[in-house]
C-alpha cells in the first residue's frame, strides 16, 4: 500500500471482530476517513447505539501500550473529559480485541465537526489541553509495565532519521531532480535541530517535572461542536514526558499556517492563534517563565521530528514530496529561530 491510500476493512475481518461485542443487531456500517490512513476506521449503527471501530496503525499494535492508553482514557473519562467510551468486550474481561497480526478498539460514536480555524476553537483547545494534563496528574507510573516515556525532544532517532534521508534516500522518486541539494537540506536541518535541543536544555528543559502527555494534540484529533470541543479521539501518543513538550506541540500545530502545496506555506505563524492556545491553556495550567522561553525551540524540533519518519520510510510525507517538505521545515524553522525571544515575550503577556 502506497503511503497516501488509506487503509480499509475487508467483510470478514469487520465480522469476525465485531463477534467479540455485544451490539445488537447491526444496522449499517460505513467508512470513516479521518486520520491516519494507516489505522481505518468504520462507524457502526446497531440496536445499541453509534459506535466507531478502528485498526490501530501497524506502528501502534502493542497490547502493553494500549492497556496503559486505555488506563488514560478511563480516568479522563471519570474526570468527566470529553473522550469517547471504551466498549467492552462480550465477556466484559477486555477493552480492546487482538488477533496475530492487528489490534482493534470499539468506542461510542460522538457527533461532531472538523477543526474550522476559529480562535474560539483554538482557545478551547487550549483549555482541554490543560484539563488532561490537570486531570491524569493522580496517575502514577506502573511498576510492572514498560509505560511509552520521552518526546521529540533531543532525540537520537530524529537525528538517525535524518542521517538516513541524505544516505539512503537520495535516489527515491521523491527527491528526482534535488539529488545534489538533499545533503545541505538535510545537515541544516541537523544542525538546526541540535541547535534547537540545545538551547532548550540551557533553559532548563532537564530540571521541568515529567507528567503524562497526550503526545499529539492537532486539530485531526479533536472533534468541534458549537465552537468547543466536542471529543477528543486519538490517545495512542500518550506517554510520561514534560508538560511543555505537549503544549509547544499545540502550539505549534494550531498556530503554523498550512494549506495546499507546501511551497507556499508561509514560515511564520499566526501569533493570534498562538497567543489563544497558550492564553486559554494558563487559565487552568500557569507555565513557568522556562516553558514559555522553550516552546518556540521545541517547536522548531517538533516541526523536523513529525516530518522525519515518514520521508525516512516512504520519501513522502501523504501527497507531498519529500524535499518539497523539507524546504517548507527549513524556512519555518529559520523563521522561529530568528524569532524565538520575540516569540517568548508575546506569549508570556
Amino acid at each position: 500500500m502506497q503511503d497516501h491510500e488509506r487503509a480499509t476493512f475487508n467483510g470478514s475481518e469487520l465480522a469476525v471482530v465485531l463477534s467479540h461485542y455485544d451490539l445488537g443487531i447491526i444496522e449499517s456500517i460505513t467508512d470513516f476517513d479521518r486520520g491516519s490512513r494507516q489505522s481505518p476506521k468504520a462507524g457502526i449503527v446497531s440496536a445499541r447505539g453509534k459506535f466507531l471501530l478502528k485498526r490501530l496503525a501497524p506502528q501502534r499494535a502493542d497490547g502493553d501500550r494500549v492497556r496503559f492508553a486505555h488506563r488514560v482514557q478511563r480516568c479522563l473519562e471519570s474526570a468527566g473529559f470529553p473522550t469517547p467510551k471504551l466498549i467492552e468486550t462480550r465477556d466484559r474481561l477486555h477493552t480492546f480485541v487482538q488477533t496475530r497480526t492487528h489490534i482493534y478498539e470499539l468506542f461510542t460514536f460522538i457527533p461532531g465537526h472538523a477543526y474550522r480555524q476559529t480562535t474560539e476553537e483554538i482557545g478551547d483547545a487550549g483549555v482541554l489541553l490543560a484539563r488532561f494534563h490537570e486531570a491524569t496528574s493522580e496517575l502514577t507510573a506502573s511498576t510492572t509495565v514498560a509505560e511509552p516515556r520521552g518526546d521529540y525532544h533531543d532525540s537520537p532517532g530524529v537525528r538517525t532519521g535524518l542521517c538516513a534521508i541524505a544516505s539512503s534516500l537520495a535516489t527515491h522518486e521523491s527527491f528526482c531532480g534535488d539529488e545534489k541539494e538533499l545533503p545541505a537540506l538535510t545537515d541544516f536541518l541537523l544542525k538546526a535541530y541540535d541547535a534547537a535541543a540545545e538551547a532548550a536544555n540551557q533553559l532548563g528543559f532537564a530540571e521541568l517535572p515529567i507528567r503524562l502527555t497526550h503526545s499529539d494534540w492537532h486539530p485531526g484529533n479533536l472533534l468541534f461542536r458549537k465552537q468547543r470541543v466536542a471529543g477528543v479521539v486519538d490517545f495512542d501518543s500518550v506517554r510520561w514526558s514534560r508538560v511543555v513538550a505537549d503544549v509547544a506541540n499545540g502550539v505549534l500545530q494550531f498556530s503554523m499556517l498550512s494549506g495546499g502545496d507546501p511551497s507556499t506555506w508561509p514560515e511564520y505563524a499566526d501569533e493570534d492563534r498562538w497567543a489563544a492556545f497558550t492564553t486559554s491553556y494558563e487559565t487552568v495550567h500557569a507555565l513557568s517563565d522556562t516553558e514559555h522561553r522553550c516552546i518556540p525551540h521545541l517547536m522548531s524540533e517538533a516541526l523536523i521530528a513529525e516530518c522525519v519518519p515518514p520521508i525516512a520510510q516512504t520519501g513522502s510525507v501523504g501527497p507531498w514530496t519529500g524535499y518539497r517538505v523539507l524546504q517548507m521545515v527549513r524556512r519555518k524553522v529559520e523563521w522561529l529561530a530568528a524569532n524565538h525571544e520575540r516569540l517568548a515575550r508575546v506569549v508570556a503577556t
